[in-house]
């Protein structure tokens, strides 16, 4: 029934890893399951045989899910159910498709897809790690046209050793967390974060991590041998050519394009010339029978004609399509407190790339619940990336983040945690929306994020300020690092490589390598100018705000934290949420408490100093224990004949007895108090029996002279007054007798 094929072997860091096919998902045209310790992976790949018409790139998707069961629980859901991919299986599917997509045959336009699923899990193993290697070896296995296998790893730094795959324990002790992906050949995905390294340091940690895909990468090849070699690869035809129109096209369209690309205007005057062109050149084919064809044909040439001139302008002048050299950043602009109700905000433009983002301050009830198979809990720092169409003057309907604004925020609250304090008490929400568009708006928000997060009077470590990396080859070995590169020149060249950091280290990165070929000194020149263009950045950036405010903006709301012993929790919540829901509207404070290490945390969040201070005051008397012999202000709240009950602190009443009112003898109790009245009272017994409490007034006054305390017979005790009713008075004379 089943024709089950199986290998392992040491992927280098001592874990074992295994590798089965022929089990489950036999209809997919290729699948397998890695496994590593109770971690299991099933990778399947289906991709259709013939292309949609019209279609001239690779429809490919790649989608990461972790099953809820792999770990034993069932999600939180409404439904109940696994949903849409959360963030976080966004994040690991951008990681594969970016190492996959470029290995695919450029005249491949097939739909195809790719699903991992996390079937069981080990609660320290990352399966994040292993599903580059179950994907490609799907793929392998497959007859998809494929020029694999590539694999990821990731690295991590403990001690300053390199460690390859740490386990989850592993990676909360290093300063390193980078994802690497790659071919036996060449890297072309990297992404990660880290705590301020440098540049030699970060090319170092490439080729470690290099050197293990390559052995993983073999292992792929060894398993096919052992399965008798790797299918044919699948016939097809998927585009519609016509060589001599390439030529002619090519030929005719090169000199105005070169033209155009030289002249130095805007993106938009650029955009628009390049359209003048072809629109005029494709009017030879009107009313001819294939005229549809042929137009097609034709702005798929121009195309290529555009990416061959604007290549080959930069290498052979050094000259850039705005005019600027190799090594030249876009003029920058910056400015904070734009938005005077934001706690926090500020402006980047950086040539026609802009980001307008905020900082919001909050409590705990802010934070972001997380609830996903590997990623269960709850998050406090939050970054959230926009990108609408008007940013690059089209129109696109808002139907929320997709992928790429998912990756490209995460890729900036990478680069900005490093430099978080430790101690911060509020939950930080950053927006960054991108107004306009024209090349590393990501790297546009780390700048505006580190500025606004400093205008809000967090205490950013350092500034952080990030910058986009793009390279230019030829088939002789020719090469250009360009620094700061524009939309065209990440659409058109060879690698997109954003290097965020501070003036002393790299903090976060992503790269991404479209050829094959790709050279250690040309990461290391990348490095280098990536770091003289952050510096330069971060000395503009610096002109605007060098140092975070010193205070929070008068608007912010200001949180206090009130540590409290484990047994007054519920005193402060009360019956219901009774006492803090009172005590949140009278104060108009939010007040949340958590219990942690054997002790009640309780977070005041409010903007009004006033009102701050009486929801501390309140807390601190609920809290407090009472003192026999101190003196309280409290509240009157219930009125009998025989006293008052007084609340002389938050949540404890005591009963004020008749007889301790006053000196003088008081018959009756009407009309000595109203409720709600304040009173000054002293704490002069608790009962030890039943904890009530017994309060005085007459034993804040001095005794008058001659006063003679007599008890007179005992009366029954009422909710504290289990004393006799005392009555003293003067023993000289006709005086009278209270």
């Amino acid at each position: 029934m089943f024709n089950i094929q199986k290998t392992q072997f040491d992927s280098g860091d001592g874990k074992i890893i295994e590798i089965e096919t022929g089990k489950l998902a036999r209809q997919a045209h290729g699948s397998c399951v890695v496994k590593v310790g109770k971690t299991m992976i099933l990778a399947s790949v289906v991709s259709n045989y013939d292309a949609k018409e019209g279609v001239d790139f690779l429809p490919l998707s790649v989608d990461y899910q972790e099953k809820f069961a792999a770990v034993g629980r069932i999600p939180g859901s409404f439904h109940r159910r696994e949903a849409k991919l959360s963030d976080y299986e966004v994040l690991i599917s951008r990681l594969v498709d970016r190492c996959l997509r470029p290995l695919f045959p450029e005249d491949y336009h097939a739909d195809t897809q790719v699903m991992l699923t996390l079937i069981s899990s080990d609660e320290n193993i990352l399966p994040d790690t292993y599903v580059g290697l179950a994907a490609s070896t799907a793929l392998m296995l497959s007859d998809i046209p494929f020029n694999g296998p590539i694999s990821e790893v990731r690295i991590g730094r403990i001690d300053g050793q390199w460690i390859l795959n740490p386990t989850k324990e592993e990676l909360d002790k290093s300063d390193v967390d980078l994802l690497v992906g790659g071919t036996a050949n060449d890297l072309n995905m990297v992404e990660g974060e880290m705590q301020e390294i440098s540049e030699e340091e970060f090319l170092s940690a490439l080729q470690f991590g290099h050197d293990a895909i390559k052995r993983q990468c073999a292992e792929q090849m060894a398993f096919l041998e052992q399965m008798g070699g790797r299918k044919p690869v699948r016939e097809y035809n998927h585009e519609d050519n016509d060589e001599e129109l390439r030529q002619r096209v090519i030929s005719e369209t090169s000199a105005a394009i070169r033209t155009v690309a030289e002249s130095g205007v805007s993106k938009k005057q650029r955009s628009e010339q390049f359209k003048a062109i072809i629109a005029e050149y494709v009017k030879q084919f009107e009313g001819q029978e294939n005229e549809s064809r042929l137009v097609r044909l034709a702005k798929k040439y121009f195309h290529e004609a555009e990416y061959n001139q604007m290549r080959a302008m930069i290498l052979e002048s050094g000259k850039r399509l705005d005019g600027r050299s190799t090594t030249q950043v876009r003029p920058i602009y910056t400015e904070v407190n734009y938005l005077p109700a934001a706690h926090g905000s500020a402006v980047f433009t950086r040539g026609e790339t802009q980001a307008l983002t905020t900082v919001t301050l909050g409590g705990k009830l802010d934070e972001q619940l997380l609830d996903a198979p590997m990623l269960h809990g709850k998050s406090r720092l939050l970054l959230h990336y926009n990108f609408p169409g008007f940013s690059t003057g089209e129109v696109r309907p808002n139907r929320g983040p997709g992928r790429r604004e998912i990756g490209h925020g995460n890729l900036a609250l990478r680069g900005l945690k490093a430099m978080l304090p430790a101690d911060v008490a509020y939950v930080i929400r950053i927006v960054s929306d991108i107004l306009e568009s024209n090349g590393s708006s990501s790297m546009a928000t780390v700048c505006a994020g580190s500025m606004a997060l400093m205008d809000s009077g967090i205490q950013l470590g350092k500034p952080v300020g990030g910058i986009a990396m793009g390279l230019i080859t030829d088939e002789t070995g020719k090469y250009s690092v360009l620094t700061d590169i524009l939309g065209d020149e990440d659409h058109l060249g060879d690698m997109d490589f954003k290097v965020v950091g501070t003036k002393d280290g790299i903090t976060a990165c992503q790269m991404d390598i479209k050829i094959n070929g790709l050279k250690w000194d040309m990461v290391s020149q990348a490095l280098k100018q990536a770091k003289d263009g952050r510096l330069h950045i971060l000395g503009e950036m610096e002109k605007t705000i060098s140092e975070a405010s010193t205070d929070l903006k008068p608007h912010t709301p200001r949180i206090e934290l009130i540590i409290i012993d484990k047994e007054f929790i519920g005193a402060v919540i009360g019956p219901g949420g009774k006492i803090i829901q009172e005590l949140q509207a009278r104060t108009g404070t939010t007040i949340s408490i958590e219990e942690k290490e054997g002790k009640g945390y309780v977070e005041i969040l409010s903007n009004d100093a006033d009102g701050m201070n009486a929801a501390k005051a309140a807390i601190q008397g609920i809290v407090a224990i009472p003192e026999v012999g101190a003196t309280y202000k409290g509240k009157v709240k219930t009125i009998t004949d025989f006293g008052a009950f007084v609340e002389f602190m938050p949540g404890k009443d005591g009963l004020l007895h008749i007889s301790e009112i006053s000196w003088e003898r008081i018959n009756s109790m009407e009309g000595i108090f109203t409720e709600g009245q304040e009173l000054e009272v002293q704490l002069v017994e608790v009962d030890q029996k039943t904890g009530k409490f017994r309060l005085s007034m007459r034993s804040l006054t001095p005794k008058p002279e001659g006063y003679v305390e007599r008890e007179s017979r005992p009366r029954p005790s009422n909710n504290g007054g289990d004393r006799g009713d005392r009555r003293g008075g003067f023993n000289k004379g006709n005086k009278p007798r209270y």
